[in-house]
Formats: structure tokens, sequence, C-alpha cells
């Protein structure tokens, strides 16, 4: 009787048991479920158009690198490097492309913006020229009385004169005219201006294309090679979202840097890549964007991983831009960026 009695419990209790396992089977599956879909939504600031320059971003979003990470990216097109990191301050964007004199002079007004990795790991600005017959830069002299024309909201208009002061040249021996950036191009080979501001990785190989289809040799002049040693564009971001989601910003920097890793790698493929995503690219515009880029990232590489922002040069990007934006002490160099991400 009494064996009678305990199988018939077992009979009652093992479904409760199986029932239980799989309660607890649908529950993980749940909660993986869960977990694999709350990825952390994230927007991204261009600064421009689509370009080699931000190629990295680009690949990391068309790679699903950022998919890896957990993370749920949109990037949009912005409208220059200073509203960029105002947008990115006001919250509008998590992050952006942006450059170390935006980010000093948002913080110089009150703002939170902050660095958090490299792309340009040097100035990566110029001044462009067409080249003719018996013309040739040896020195800064050699451009004297000329006009240069810049955007009406670029950092050329207040870095022109103190870089001239710096080199023993009055501030005003190249003159800069303020104009939109989309005529700025036409200017040039139209001979309104005898020199426009150019960017690597982004604008130059465009002015360069250009030159080119018109018969044109395009020259350039870079503002390093006469003493300007400043860090360029990297990943922007605040100090507040730092400190708020120190994982997000840590995935976000790894993913995007996994992007350019592939760029540096792979050139071409990646100028497939990109121009698949954006079919009005010109792709050997891009990809020679993407070369510069290239050559732009890397700093150190034996010591340091890509993106690491080199402190002495952010100490001689803070104290130039307090020269020529007369910003004073109001910011510190310190304040401008962190290396914990990329370290």
């Amino acid at each position: 009787m009494l064996q009678r009695i305990r199988r018939a419990v077992r009979r009652l209790v093992q479904p409760l048991k199986q029932q239980a396992a799989l309660s607890a089977v649908a529950l993980a599956a749940t909660a993986l479920f869960t977990s694999a879909h709350a990825a952390d939504t994230v927007r991204v600031n261009l600064a421009w158009l689509p370009q080699g320059s931000t190629g990295g971003i680009l690949l990391a979003q068309a790679k699903g690198y950022y998919r890896d990470a957990g993370l749920d990216v949109s990037v949009m097109r912005g409208y220059g490097g200073q509203r960029t990191v105002n947008e990115v301050d006001e919250g509008l964007f998590e992050f952006g492309y942006g450059d170390p004199v935006s980010v000093m002079l948002n913080r110089a007004h009150g703002g939170h913006a902050m660095m958090v990795g490299a792309i340009n790991t040097r100035w990566p600005g110029a001044m462009c020229y067409l080249e003719r017959p018996g013309f040739k830069v040896n020195t800064l002299k050699d451009l004297s009385g000329m006009t240069l024309g810049g955007g009406g909201a670029s950092p050329v208009q207040n870095i022109m004169p103190a870089w001239l002061k710096q080199n023993g040249m009055a501030p005003d021996a190249i003159k800069t005219v303020r104009l939109d950036p989309a005529v700025i191009n036409t200017a040039l080979l139209q001979k309104r201006i005898d020199l426009s501001e150019c960017w690597e990785g982004a604008s130059l190989p465009v002015q360069a294309a250009l030159a080119k289809r018109a018969g044109q040799q395009l020259g350039k002049v870079y503002y390093r090679d006469f003493g300007l040693d400043m860090m360029g564009n990297g990943i922007v971001t605040t100090d507040t979202f730092v400190a708020q989601h120190p994982d997000v910003v840590k995935r976000f920097v790894t993913a995007t840097y996994r992007g350019y890793a592939l760029m540096r790698e792979h050139p071409q493929e990646a100028a497939d890549a990109i121009g698949g995503l954006y079919p009005v690219l010109d792709k050997a515009i891009l990809l020679q964007q993407i070369v510069e880029t290239n050559g732009l990232i890397t700093d150190d590489p034996a010591q340091h991983k890509t993106g690491w922002l080199r402190p002495a040069r952010m100490d001689a990007t803070a104290a130039f831009v307090s020269r020529a934006f007369g910003t004073g002490a109001k910011v510190k160099a310190a304040d401008l960026y962190t290396n914990k991400f990329v370290e």
C-alpha cells in the first residue's frame, strides 16, 4: 500500500517539477531576449556630411560594431564643428565629431563638452591655392598680401592672425574673408580669393579633385608645418555624460575605433562600404579622404591605443586657443579631454 502511495505522489510531483523547470528556462530566455534587445540609444553628430574623416563611425554602424556593443546608434549630418559641439553640450546628441577649439570655447562659456578620443592627432587645417608658373611657397612671407576665404564660423578667422603673429608677421599679412562654406571652392577656382581653407580627410581632396577637373593643380600649406602644434578633431561628449554613463562611453569609443581600424587596414573596402551607404559620394574622393585620415589618426601606436590624446599637444592647443580667442585662464587643458577610454 505504501509503495502505491509513493508511486502516486511521484506521478503528481513529476509534472510539477517539469513545469517548474520549463518556467525557469522560459524566464532565462526572456531575460536573455530582453538584455539582447535593450540596447542603449546613442545619437551621433558628424559635424558635416558623411566623408572619410568620420568613416570609422560610418563603418562601425554599417558593420554592426555598435550593435555588437549593445548600442542603438543613429548618425546624423552636422553643420560645422562649433555648432556640433554646442549641440552635444545641449543634449541633442550624445556624441559628436568635434575639435578642441570648439570644446574650449564651449567650456569658456559655461559648457561641459570634452574630448574622449582623437581622430586627427595633428591639426588637419591647411591653406590651398592654385599652382602657377613661377610661384612657390618657401616661407609664409610668400603669402603676404593674399586673401584667404574661410567659413563664416570657421576657427580660421581667429587662428590666422594669432598664427601669423606667432611666426613674426603682422596679424593682417594674410587677409581673411568670411564666405559661405558652399562657395569657397568655386571662389578659389574663379580666382576671387587667393587661398581657401581646406582640411585633410575632408575638403582638401574635394578641392583637389575640382581643381583637376578644371585643368588646375592644387597646392597647399599646412599650418602645422609652420609652428601650429595643435590637436585636431576627435570624439566629443560631455563630462556629465561621462560621469553618468561611463560604460556607454567606453563601448561607443571602442566600437568606433574598431571601425577606424578596418578603415586603416582595408581602405578600399572601407570606401566601398561607405559608398554603398551613400551612393552620391565620389568614391575616388572618399578613398583619398580615408587615406589622409589614416595618416592623421595614429600617434605613438607602440605606446598607446588609437585615439590617445597627447597631453603636451593638448597643453599647446589650450595655450594657443587662449591667445587666439582671448579666453584667458578660464579653461585648463586638463578640462578639455580624458584618455581613460583609450589608454
